[in-house]
């Protein structure tokens, strides 16, 4: 017989996340030099508006470009010395240029559009190396040492050998990766495969540095140095992959050493040519000069920046914080979703599903839900509260109970109306009783299903099996569906879980491939296995474990809500309110941000190619020539914009 259970599936709050050292937003040379350039830029157009005197408004447009240009100027030097050009160095140019023919103005906007950029790129950059720093403190500095003699000794866990033993007291974090030898406790393993409930540890099972032990003691004995632990291997995978994927560039920067090259050619070539057929120096240079200005890709990079820009915006204010505009844009390539389980499509909190009374006619479900609940009010074990929860949610009256005693990793015992009372697993509570035909089929059906099995033995025989299990999101199904119609391939599923919970998740959700039993680096080597089939992978994930496949995939995608402090700072994107739908919704957005930059490319090259024909071939006058120059670039830039619209939202989520 079995019923199902709904309610409150709050459980007890996982251990908080430990604290991080995070860089200062002005702490980052680039952030204080923009910040000065554009202070600068803003007083000066403002002195300029004014009818200030010409000698002010230059000074100040002049200390906007050594303020936010010296850097780029610097950049493009060295790159010059090592026989490239770049888009920094042509900037600088063509801003000194404008400056030489009295555009001061546009020069100074050409120079804040690139110290501001450079500064995001320098603070993405620091950021992930905070994130990193933050994994190291998973593990703890010390533990606790057995010496030969029986005492005990407190060290640093890079001194911990191969074959010392450690000693884990109840709730402290484990130092080092290594094998039980003695005692027995549930340890949290969340942060290294992403299993949602505490594994029952014991002599001959592995344990990883940086989980949370739980109620027991456990004697360790280590089996590998601090270097090559699975957090340190974490942190190596994240260090790797995120240095390769900061070198991913938006599409347009991909031209620019070309575009670069070929300005300076036809630069130096209308200003040198006309000079050998007798032209004039002036007219000889301001010709030059207004090429350069008209060529200037001031109204290409403002045709990228602005529609990314405005999907980053419109998504933040739904819920999606999209890291840069280079996420955006590789949000829009991206071919496969790969799903995390724990914490991703469920909800990370165990609840009671069902309850099956293998003991037909001794208690009925609300007999065995108010005795199991009775005797686990006294635990702090996840699974305990989740029998609770199911009771408070039922409305039962709990009874008082006697001689409560847990028993770490085997569950917990007490005397409750005149009737001794066991709740846990079966084989470890009662080996006697582990031959019992209907509880024994009952566990296996419920195991097969994905459920952990909980047995209820009343004076040590076995009279119900509460199935227990991590709920799905309500939204998850559509979500699947939504990536599904998005993309070129249909969702994968990685977890570190058990097989038969993720094929039962899979199922319920949608997924048929599935990855199950998942370590970090197992997560990192399936998306580098679908990177080599030619996909593009957008990895969902939430937990610390996540993380390197996250670096590693061609975007990462953590949910906000449940997500550790790493994997929310080593994505490209977060889910701030867990609505899995925002996902297919912001890849069609990026995707609708990617055709607007390709039609204000075609916009803005049209213009320049126009403007630039004009200037070689004819006479274009300079006052023309900016109007269509900035013309075309506060075209593109109000086209981009049209993104911040609630419609384009709304649109994106119906796809």
């Amino acid at each position: 017989m079995a019923t199902s259970v709904a309610g409150d599936r709050r459980a007890p709050e996982r251990p908080a996340p430990l604290p991080r050292a995070r860089t200062p937003l002005f702490a980052l040379a680039e952030v204080r030099w923009a910040a000065a350039a554009l202070a600068l830029f803003a007083v000066a157009a403002v002195a300029h508006a004014a009818g200030a005197p010409a000698w002010l408004y230059w000074a100040l447009y002049l200390a906007c470009y050594v303020a936010g240009g010296w850097e780029p100027a610097w950049a493009g030097v060295r790159a010059l010395l090592g026989r490239s050009l770049d888009v920094d160095l042509l900037m600088v140019v063509a801003a000194i240029g404008a400056a030489a023919i009295g555009q001061v103005f546009d020069g100074a906007l050409l120079i804040i559009i690139f110290a501001t950029s450079g500064a995001l790129e320098a603070l993405a950059t620091r950021r992930t190396e905070d994130s990193v720093r933050g994994l190291l403190a998973l593990a703890p500095e010390r533990g606790t040492r057995l010496r030969p003699d029986g005492g005990e000794e407190v060290v640093a866990a890079v001194d911990l050998a191969v074959g010392d033993e450690l000693l884990v007291r109840p709730g402290e974090r484990i130092a080092a990766d290594g094998e039980v030898v003695d005692g027995g406790s549930e340890v949290d393993q969340a942060t290294i495969t992403g299993e949602a409930m505490p594994v029952a540890k014991f002599p001959g099972d592995d344990v990883f540095a940086g989980t949370m032990n739980g109620s027991g003691t456990l004697r360790v004995r280590v089996g590998r140095p601090a270097h090559d632990s699975v957090v340190a291997r974490i942190v190596a995978m994240v260090e790797r992959a995120s240095a390769t994927k900061a070198r991913t560039q938006l599409f347009i920067e991909r031209f620019e050493q070309h575009y670069s090259v070929g300005v300076v050619v036809a630069t130096i070539a209308l200003f040198t040519v006309p000079l050998l057929f007798g032209a004039d120096l002036e007219s000889a240079l301001l010709r030059a000069m207004t090429f350069m200005i008209v060529a200037s890709p001031c109204a290409v990079v403002l045709a990228t920046m602005p529609p990314l820009l405005a999907a980053v915006a419109n998504a933040g204010r739904h819920g999606v914080l999209v890291k840069s505009a280079v996420v955006l844009e590789r949000l829009a390539g991206a071919s496969v979703v790969a799903l995390d389980k724990t914490g991703t499509l469920t909800e990370g909190r165990p609840a009671v599903a069902e309850i099956r009374v293998t003991s037909p006619g001794t208690l009925s479900e609300h007999d065995v839900l108010r005795l199991a609940a009775a005797v686990e009010r006294g635990s702090e074990h996840p699974l305990g509260a989740a029998v609770v929860a199911a009771a408070v949610a039922a409305e039962i009256d709990l009874p008082p109970v006697t001689d409560f005693t847990a028993r770490p990793g085997r569950g917990v015992t007490a005397s409750v109306e005149g009737h001794r009372i066991d709740v846990g697993a079966l084989d470890r509570l009662a080996p006697d009783a582990a031959g019992h035909a209907e509880t024994a089929a009952a566990i296996t059906d419920l195991e097969a299903r994905g459920y952990t099995a909980v047995t209820v033995l009343r004076d040590g025989v076995p009279v119900a099996v509460l199935g227990v299990r991590d709920t799905v999101r309500g939204d998850a199904a559509a979500a699947v569906r939504g990536c599904a119609a998005l993309t070129a391939s249909p969702p994968v599923l990685l977890t570190g879980d058990n097989p038969r919970a993720a094929r039962r998740v899979a199922e319920e959700v949608g997924v048929t491939e599935v990855r199950a039993g998942l370590l970090p680096e197992d997560k990192v080597a399936a998306v580098q296995e679908l990177a080599g089939r030619g996909e593009r992978v957008a990895l969902v994930g939430d937990g610390v474990n996540d993380a390197p496949a996250m670096a590693a995939a061609h975007i990462g995608i953590a949910m906000g809500g449940a997500g550790s402090d790493v994997a929310l700072e080593t994505a490209d994107a977060v889910v701030v309110r867990d609505e899995l739908p925002a996902i297919p919704a912001v890849i069609a957005l990026a995707r609708r941000a990617r055709r607007l930059v390709i039609a204000n490319l075609v916009i803005a090259g049209t213009v320049i190619v126009t403007l630039v024909t004009w200037d070689i071939v004819g006479t274009l006058p300079l006052p023309l020539g900016v109007a269509g120059h900035e013309g075309s670039t506060i075209l593109v830039a109000l086209n981009g914009l049209r993104l911040l619209r609630e419609k384009a939202w709304i649109e994106a989520a119906g796809q």
